[in-house]
């Protein structure tokens, strides 16, 4: 009998017995609350948002602390994204937090790929956890999440409407983080301007089918709140580090020529309900909603780009062993037939490079042959030239000879002469 016609069986005989006395397991709640404060908790925020819009200064303000970081340049190449950890601790509750930032955000001339850094990281944070789910010995109780629970996508407050880069990155993100949008330095426009531009970015964002995060109304405990807090999305806030003396009460504000704007009254900025509904009432749904719903979707499309499958076409539950054993044999046979095309390219590649080194042998053979020749005519000619020049010396010498000769001659017979003249002088 399969597992799950028992495990319907078993509910639907389910009674409920009346206990005769106390047994115990009402301290489970209990259990629970004191394991999870004793091991902590972690919260991963990540501020989306041009630079100098304030998401630094708000993270400052939402934490009541000063977080150390350099500040961001408009002069970056490209979109990088700055993580820092941080162990916060409250009464005795301890909160790891981290904040990861869109360095250069918004800044390059060409803000086609401004979105591509931030998907490739979360979907990197998906794949870490992923690779540790799947490990033989896993630790994933004391395994650091750094799933981003929480992307605070800051508008710049123009007034007007949305930029295309704001709807194209948050369309990119919103299945794959809780996505909530907030209006930055809203102090920078008057409160009639703030509320037309909430309804603009409001019917911008569902005609363009972006899916921000709804605050659950499930929950009794929750749903009045999380209800009037959905219609005052998305957030218009102001951030502020600096205390000024209002009253009797040092408060966070900011100081301006014409007046005062108090970060924490809730009729100059809606930086409250952000810190209520951030922190105070739904970090756990948004920790819950990352792991149930954006995890699960990006664990579900890599199993099955893995060919992974729940059942097979009869509707039968697949087993995990049998499909590892047949992608593994895909997979040898995808190599095997690899190894082939590539021994086969192989073969084909020396086969080619073999008729090119014969092409090649038979055109130096050629050209050899031909110098041969060359030099074979050369040396004739040589040989023919020298033979007309030692023709030509022993003519030359032999005329030579003969003039010597000749001169020889001439001379006895001159000699001749003289002696005959003297001898006739004499007589």
């Amino acid at each position: 009998m399969a597992a799950t016609d028992i495990a319907r069986q078993v509910g639907e005989g389910c009674r409920t017995v009346p206990l005769a006395g106390h047994v115990g397991f009402d301290s489970l709640p209990d259990q629970l609350v004191n394991k999870s404060v004793s091991e902590g908790f972690c919260f991963n925020i990540l501020c989306v948002g041009e630079t100098g819009l304030g998401k630094s200064t708000l993270m400052d303000t939402l934490f009541n602390t000063k977080f150390e970081g350099e500040p961001a340049t408009h002069t970056q190449p490209g979109v990088q994204l700055r993580s820092n950890t941080y162990d916060l601790q409250e009464s005795n509750v301890g909160l790891k937090l981290t904040i990861v930032s869109t360095v250069g955000f918004g800044d390059q001339i060409n803000k086609e790929d401004s979105y591509k850094p931030i998907v490739e990281f979360i979907d990197a944070q998906f794949e870490a956890y992923l690779q540790e789910e799947l490990k033989i010995r896993r630790v994933l109780h004391t395994y650091h999440d750094s799933r981003i629970h929480a992307c605070l996508y800051f508008i710049a407050p123009t007034g007007h409407s949305l930029k295309s880069l704001d709807l194209v990155t948050m369309k990119k993100l919103d299945s794959k983080v809780n996505i909530i949008p907030i209006i930055a330095k809203s102090d920078a426009i008057s409160k009639s301007e703030l509320t037309k531009f909430k309804i603009k970015i409001t019917s911008e964002l569902v005609s363009n089918g972006v899916q921000i995060y709804q605050f659950p109304t499930d929950d009794e405990s929750v749903a009045e709140i999380n209800g009037t807090m959905n219609a005052h999305l998305p957030f218009a806030v102001i951030g502020s580090t600096e205390e000024l003396k209002i009253g009797n009460k040092m408060m966070k504000a900011r100081q301006y020529p014409w007046g005062t704007v108090q970060v924490e009254n809730e009729a100059h900025c809606d930086f409250v309900k952000l810190r209520e509904m951030l922190i105070r009432v739904n970090m756990e749904d948004l920790r819950e909603q990352t792991h149930s719903r954006h995890y699960e979707l990006y664990r579900r499309c890599k199993l099955e780009e893995m060919g992974f499958k729940d059942t097979d076409p009869d509707s039968k539950p697949f087993s995990l062993q049998e499909t590892y054993e047949a992608k593994r044999n895909e997979f040898l046979g995808e190599l095997q037939k690899k190894e082939e095309e590539m021994r086969q390219m192989f073969v084909q590649r020396v086969k080619e490079k073999e008729a090119e080194l014969k092409e090649a042998e038979k055109e130096l053979h050629e050209k050899f042959d031909r110098l041969k020749k060359l030099h074979q005519d050369e040396k004739k000619k040589l040989e023919d030239k020298k033979k007309s020049l030692d023709d030509e010396v022993n003519a030359f010498k032999q005329r030579k000879t003969a003039a010597e000769l000749l001169q020889s001659q001439g001379s006895q017979a001159g000699g001749s002469q003289t002696l005959k003249r003297d001898k006739e002088k004499k007589n």
